[in-house]
């Protein structure tokens, strides 16, 4: 049980990495003035569905029992 809570965090870091990274390629889109680089929305949804996919991968571990909340968050 332990190692699949690595797992999870594993997978979990890496689509934050994944997000991050979408979020500054649209940035320096934004910025450069380029009419052959593809567009801002292009990364921008990227980075929208590397967030649902966060959230559906910590909805779906805690479903099945994989990771449990914090009972007590303060």
């Amino acid at each position: 049980r332990g190692k699949t809570k690595v797992l999870i965090k594993i997978i979990i870091g890496i689509l934050l990495i994944v997000m991050i990274y979408n979020l500054f390629k649209a940035m320096t889109v934004m910025l450069k003035d380029e009419p052959k680089q593809a567009n801002m929305s292009k990364y921008i949804g990227r980075r929208v569905l590397t967030s649902v996919a966060i959230v559906l991968v910590i909805l779906i571990a805690m479903a099945t029992g994989l990771i449990e909340p914090n009972p007590r968050p303060y």
